[in-house]
């Protein structure tokens, strides 16, 4: 673990001490205290990340209760052998995806993204994987992530311009596009995405 990766590690953790307590604390003066605690948490991953402190706040002390890991969802459309992947503004590829709506299941907010992203309608059939985000990526968020990876099928439908990526297509193996989008897709879950679609006694990696 590289040196910044463990002060990353160690304001998450502060954050996270601080909002559980922040949830249950009564006395005025220890929130007073569990408030700066937080603030120097989002002062911590300012410092590291080199993002505004505004927007560090807005994203990682906004939050009541107790905390949780986010969940986000990764489609896995696979049609006459090719990969669905979808283009971000950046020119960066990656599975279409993204965090899972308050009143969505993991199953509809996957079927929701393909259409939003890719102008694609499927049919979510099965899990692939429950990724720890941080474990699988070296660009680290400032919280834990979950990722679900879910086997869709495709229905129809074509790519429609939209606020979020600029183009999608199906990929073979040998054709997938770079650079992958960093932190939402890597080289090796698209291969465990392909695998996993060929067999079909899969068993779900569990992070």
């Amino acid at each position: 673990m590289s040196r910044n990766d463990q002060w990353l590690e160690w304001a998450k953790e502060l954050q996270f001490l601080s909002q559980c307590a922040l949830a249950y604390c009564k006395d005025k003066y220890d929130i007073q205290r569990f408030r700066r605690i937080r603030e120097i948490s989002a002062e911590m991953i300012a410092s590291l990340s080199d993002l505004p402190i505004e927007t560090v706040r807005y994203l990682f002390c906004s939050e009541s209760g107790y905390q949780t890991p986010k969940l986000d969802t990764r489609a896995v459309v696979i049609r006459d052998g090719k990969l669905l992947l979808v283009q971000e503004e950046d020119g960066t590829w990656a599975l279409p995806g993204g965090w899972v709506d308050y009143n969505l299941s993991v199953r509809k907010n996957a079927e929701k993204e393909v259409l939003e992203e890719a102008g694609i309608r499927v049919r979510a059939l099965r899990l692939i994987a429950l990724y720890d985000h941080n474990a699988r990526h070296a660009l680290k968020a400032p919280w834990e992530i979950t990722s679900a990876f879910v086997l869709c099928e495709y229905l129809g439908g074509s790519f429609v311009p939209n606020p979020e990526t600029v183009s999608s297509g199906f990929f073979s193996p040998e054709e997938i596009p770079s650079p992958l989008a960093p932190g939402k897709t890597t080289e090796e879950q698209i291969e465990t995405c392909f695998k996993a679609a060929a067999d079909e006694n899969w068993k779900v990696i569990l992070d």
